[in-house]
């Protein structure tokens, strides 16, 4: 099983998620959406996973920062995934990925302790 962590290397959580990861010994790949961006195609793919509501960061500043016509454009997948493969900082960091499927959104190390014991 190959572990695939999605995100930005200055992100905090993403920060906090690679050092549990890195403590426990567990091998992954870093996926930097800043470098390497991330296809249309992996977003669907994740959307019919965990649903894009889930994807999307309105936390963040990226999404603060858009106009709110903008924001208030983002009302079906389809709009949400355009706004997430434009602004990589809006996928809701890290994303843990292993054989294609989605193990978790966001960093909560209950949740970790449970996919990694």
């Amino acid at each position: 099983m190959e572990l695939i962590i999605y995100g930005i290397k200055s992100c905090d959580t993403v920060k906090k998620a690679t050092t549990w990861l890195d403590k426990k010994k567990i091998k992954y790949v870093f996926h930097d959406y800043k470098k390497e961006g991330i296809s249309e195609a992996k977003l669907k793919k994740w959307s019919k996973q965990v649903g894009w509501e889930l994807l999307l960061n309105k936390k963040g500043t990226t999404w603060k920062k858009l106009s709110e016509e903008e924001q208030a454009k983002v009302t079906n997948e389809k709009a949400a995934l355009a706004v997430l493969k434009e602004y990589t900082s809006m996928i809701k960091r890290p994303l843990l990925e292993a054989d294609g499927q989605v193990l978790a959104v966001g960093f909560d190390e209950e949740v970790f302790k449970k996919l990694f014991q």
